[in-house]
C-alpha cells in the first residue's frame, strides 16, 4: 500500500491519493501507507499517436519495441494509441510494467504511395475488406493513408476515392472500429470527413468550413505538432526532383500554428500525439504537449489533450476518482502554470506499482 500526496488534477484539490490493490481509494486504509511522491497528481499521460513495433524500415524486433514503449511509459504516456504498426505488438498488452496499448494494425495505403514495409498496399475496390481485417485485428482502430505525394504529378494527392472511403469507413463501423488517417494536404479532407471518418492525424491542410464541420460532428484531430516541425527537412529532400510537393510542404508547414490554433478555437476536439516511431523517438509526449501550447492551446487544455480528456476519448478512466485504476503521474511544479516540468516527472504509477 502506498501513498501520494499533493494536488489532484484536473481537480485541483489537495488530497492524499492511496493505493491498494492497483486501484485509487482515499479512504485511509488500517495498517498505514508509504508515503512515495509529493507534488501534482495528474491522470496517466496519453500518447494518442504513436508507432509501437514501427522503425525507419518497417517493424522491428520485440526487444526494440520493449525500449519504445519503456521510453513512453518513463515519460509518463501510460495509455498509448498505436496509430499504425506492421508489428504484432499483443504481447505488450500482457506485461503490466508497460503502458496501456490500443492497437491500430497495420496502415492501408495505395500501392507504392507511402513508405516500404509499412502498409497493406492495396486498391481502392479492396479497402472495404482490409477494413474488416483490421478491425478485427486491432482494438478499435483503423489507420489509413489519406494522402500521399504522387509521383506522376509531383505533389500530395488523396489516395483513396470516396465511394471507397464510404464503404469502406461503414464496414469499418459495422465491426465496431472507428476510423482515422494521416492527411497532410488539402484535397483529400473532404472525402474523408464527408465519409464519416472519426480523426484526422496532423490535419494541416484544414481550411475554415472543414474546421468547423469537424467541430460540429466532432471529429476529432490529432495535430501531431512536434512532428510538423520536420516538414521543412521533407520538403528540402524532395526539392530537386519534387518541386510543387517541396513548396507545399513548405506552405503547410508555414500555416501549421494558425491551423491548430483555428481548430482549438472552433472547439474541434483535439488530443496529443508524438508520432514517434519511424523518424521520432518515442518519449517525447511532454514535448508534444508543450508545442501544443506554442500553437496557441491553453496549458491547461493541452494537458487535458494529453490526460483525462484523451483517456475519455479513448474509453479509459479519465479522473482518478475512488476505485479508478491507479495509473498516475507526479510532477514537482503545477503543469498548468509551466508545461516545462512535464519532460521530467518526478513519480510514475502504473497499475499501481511505482514504475519510475
Amino acid at each position: 500500500m502506498i501513498r501520494v500526496r499533493g494536488v489532484v488534477l484536473p481537480e485541483g484539490e489537495h488530497r492524499d491519493v492511496y493505493v491498494v490493490h492497483g486501484r485509487v481509494t482515499y479512504d485511509v486504509p488500517s495498517g498505514g501507507a508509504s508515503t512515495v511522491a509529493e507534488g501534482w497528481i495528474v491522470p496517466g499521460l496519453v500518447d494518442a499517436h504513436c508507432h509501437v513495433g514501427l522503425g525507419e524500415h518497417g517493424g522491428i524486433p520485440e526487444d526494440v519495441q520493449e525500449q519504445q514503449a519503456t521510453s513512453d511509459r518513463d515519460a509518463g504516456a501510460l495509455l498509448l494509441r498505436d496509430c499504425g504498426s506492421p508489428s504484432d505488438t499483443r504481447w505488450i498488452q500482457e506485461r503490466d510494467n508497460l503502458p496501456r496499448l490500443i492497437r491500430a494494425g497495420r496502415f492501408l495505403a495505395r500501392p507504392k504511395r507511402y513508405m516500404r514495409n509499412f502498409a497493406h498496399e492495396i486498391e481502392p475496390e479492396e479497402l472495404p475488406a482490409y477494413m474488416k481485417q483490421e478491425a478485427r485485428r486491432g482494438d478499435g482502430w483503423v489507420k489509413l493513408v489519406g494522402d500521399w505525394i504522387d509521383r506522376d504529378i509531383g505533389d500530395l494527392a488523396p489516395c483513396w476515392p470516396r465511394a471507397a472511403l464510404e464503404e469502406g469507413i461503414a464496414a469499418a463501423h459495422e465491426h465496431g472500429a472507428r476510423v482515422t488517417a494521416h492527411v497532410f494536404g488539402e484535397d483529400a479532407l473532404p472525402d474523408l470527413i464527408g465519409a464519416g471518418i472519426d480523426c484526422i492525424e496532423h490535419g494541416t491542410g484544414l481550411g475554415p468550413d472543414l474546421i468547423a464541420t469537424m467541430a460540429e460532428r466532432r471529429v476529432a484531430l490529432v495535430p501531431t505538432a512536434w512532428q510538423l516541425n520536420n516538414f521543412p527537412k521533407y520538403a528540402e529532400q524532395a526539392g530537386e526532383k519534387f518541386p510543387e510537393y517541396s513548396r507545399h510542404m513548405l506552405a503547410l508547414f508555414e500555416q501549421r500554428k494558425q491551423t491548430i490554433a483555428a481548430a482549438y478555437e472552433a472547439g474541434v476536439p483535439m488530443y496529443a500525439g508524438s508520432d514517434a516511431g519511424a523518424v521520432l523517438p518515442h518519449g517525447l509526449i511532454g514535448e508534444e504537449i508543450a508545442e501544443l501550447v506554442r500553437h496557441g492551446m491553453s496549458a491547461y487544455d493541452a494537458l487535458g489533450a494529453a490526460s483525462w480528456r484523451a483517456r475519455e476519448w479513448l474509453g479509459h478512466n479519465p479522473t482518478l476518482e475512488e476505485g479508478a485504476p491507479a495509473d498516475l503521474v507526479v510532477y514537482p511544479a503545477d503543469p498548468t502554470l509551466d508545461v516545462g516540468v512535464l519532460r521530467e516527472p518526478s513519480r510514475v504509477i502504473l497499475r499501481g506499482r511505482v514504475v519510475r
